[in-house]
C-alpha cells in the first residue's frame, strides 16, 4: 500500500483485488512503483512504466490526480504540524518520494515524529534505507490489521497515545475492500488516537469520470484501485470535526500559491478531521 498515491487506476466499487505485495522481482507492475513513476520518481521498473501508459492513454488525469494528491498531502501536513501536532502515523507509506512527510513536518516543527508504515516488503526495504532522519522509523504491517501496527514496539518507542497524532492515510483506502471494512479500521485507529488528534485523508472517486468513450476495459489487477463517491469517503470522517473546507477535490483544500488551476482534472477527494 502506499499512501502517498499507491496507483490511481480505477475501476468498480466491489470488484477490488488486494494488492500482491511482495510477489513482484520486476517483472510485473506494482501500484507503489507506477505511482512512483507518476509523480517523477526514480524506483520504478518497465513494467510499472507501461502499466502508467496505458492509464495515461485512456486518461492523462491520471497524472493530475497523482501531483495533485502530493501537493494536499504536503499542505495537509503543514497545516496538522503548525496546529501543534508533532506526532505523525503514515500507513501506506509506499516508496519515499521528498518530500516527504516527516521533511514537510519537521520543516515547521524540528521535533515532530513520524512512523511510516507498508506492508510491501520492498517500500519498507526502501523506506529504511533512504528515511533515516532524526525522529523517524519504517515498519512493515498491513492496515487491515490496524493492532499489527498500533502494538508494534517501533511505533510504541516514537509515538505517545496519550497525545494527539496525525493519522495519514492517503490513496489507500482505495485498495481496501468494503468486505474488510474501512469504515471500521479508520474507526479503530481513531479510538486509538488522543482527542485532538487528526485524520488526513485522499481518496480516489469515480464522481468526475463519467465520460461513455473512455475504455477502462482490461484494466483489472493490484494496481487498479476502486473508487468511491463522495459520500461514502465522507463516512470515513464520521465522529471527527471536519476542518475547512471540508471534502473537497484535492486542488480546493487551502489552495496556496502553485495550486492546479483545474480541479476537473483531478479524480480524488481530501479533507482533515479533528478528533474531539
Amino acid at each position: 500500500m502506499n499512501s502517498s498515491g499507491a496507483g490511481i487506476g480505477l475501476r468498480t466499487p466491489g470488484i477490488r483485488q488486494h494488492t500482491g505485495h511482495g510477489q513482484h522481482q520486476g517483472r510485473a507492475a506494482n501500484p507503489a512503483r507506477v505511482y512512483n513513476y507518476l509523480v517523477g520518481g526514480k524506483d520504478n521498473y518497465l513494467a510499472d512504466y507501461e502499466q502508467a501508459q496505458r492509464f495515461l492513454k485512456v486518461a492523462p488525469e491520471v497524472r493530475d490526480t497523482a501531483l495533485s494528491n502530493r501537493r494536499f498531502l504536503a499542505r495537509a501536513v503543514t497545516q496538522v504540524a503548525g496546529d501543534g501536532i508533532t506526532q505523525f502515523l503514515d500507513i501506506g507509506a509506499g516508496l519515499p518520494v521528498s518530500p516527504n512527510v516527516h521533511e514537510v513536518a519537521q520543516a515547521v516543527n524540528p521535533r515532530a515524529r513520524v512512523v511510516y508504515v507498508d506492508n510491501d516488503p520492498i517500500a519498507v526495504s526502501h523506506g529504511r534505507a533512504l528515511l533515516t532522519g532524526s525522529g523517524t522509523t519504517t515498519i512493515r504491517a498491513d492496515l487491515r490489521t490496524p493492532e499489527q501496527i498500533l502494538d508494534h514496539d517501533e511505533l510504541c518507542r516514537l509515538l505517545d497515545p496519550e497525545q494527539p497524532v496525525a493519522i495519514v492515510l492517503a490513496f489507500v483506502l482505495d485498495y481496501i475492500d468494503d468486505a474488510d471494512d474501512p469504515w471500521g479500521l479508520v474507526a479503530r485507529l481513531m479510538d486509538w488516537a488522543a482527542p485532538g488528534s487528526r485524520l488526513i485523508l485522499s481518496h480516489v472517486t469515480g464522481d468526475f469520470t463519467q465520460n461513455p468513450y473512455r475504455d477502462w476495459s482490461g484494466f483489472t489487477g493490484p494496481v487498479v484501485s476502486g473508487a468511491r463517491d463522495r459520500s461514502q469517503i465522507l463516512d470515513f470522517f464520521t465522529g471527527l470535526d471536519l476542518l475547512e473546507p471540508g471534502l473537497v477535490q484535492l486542488p480546493l483544500w487551502r489552495p496556496g500559491i502553485g495550486a492546479e488551476h483545474d480541479p476537473s482534472r483531478v479524480w480524488a477527494y481530501g479533507g482533515v478531521g479533528r478528533k474531539p
